[in-house]
């Protein structure tokens, strides 16, 4: 088996605690689907040939961490698991920021190891700056 992790940090001038009610919720779908549809969308029926289904393993709201794995996905073959984890993390001495942690851990088959060239942290990337675009933008300071 060939395993690789790829992962991205982002600040967010929002407490830990605000962007976990989106993390660690399904309004998160909802806001990235509206922030970037050409990107991602919601498909009933049928699938496509791009199109994913992930099951969440993790979702603590203690260590606000959030963990999927695809199920069902259409990478190419060889792919043996493919996980997707996001991160809530208190920046300490700024309880009005936090950093967002987006992480994907792939194992592939030993004969399809060109295919970790694949692994793109982009549309993770994407997905986390959409939701920090929301959270900055309708976060209350006053509240």
């Amino acid at each position: 088996m060939v395993q690789g992790r790829v992962w991205e940090e982002m600040e967010v001038k929002v407490p830990a605690s605000e962007a976990w009610k989106l993390y660690g919720s399904l309004l998160l779908a909802k806001v990235v689907v509206e922030a970037l549809p050409d990107r991602f969308s919601k498909v009933e029926g049928t699938a496509g040939p791009a199109s994913y289904k992930e099951k969440y393993t993790v979702v603590d709201d203690e260590r606000r961490v959030k963990e999927a794995e695809l199920v069902r996905a259409v990478f190419g073959s060889g792919v043996y698991a493919y996980r997707v984890r996001g991160e809530v993390i208190e920046k300490e001495g700024k309880t009005e920021e936090c950093v967002v942690r987006g992480t994907i851990e792939y194992e592939l088959k030993e004969e399809a190891a060109a295919n970790a060239a694949l692994v793109s942290i982009e549309p993770l990337r994407a997905l986390m700056q959409a939701a920090g675009d929301y959270l900055t933008k309708n976060y209350n300071t006053n509240v």
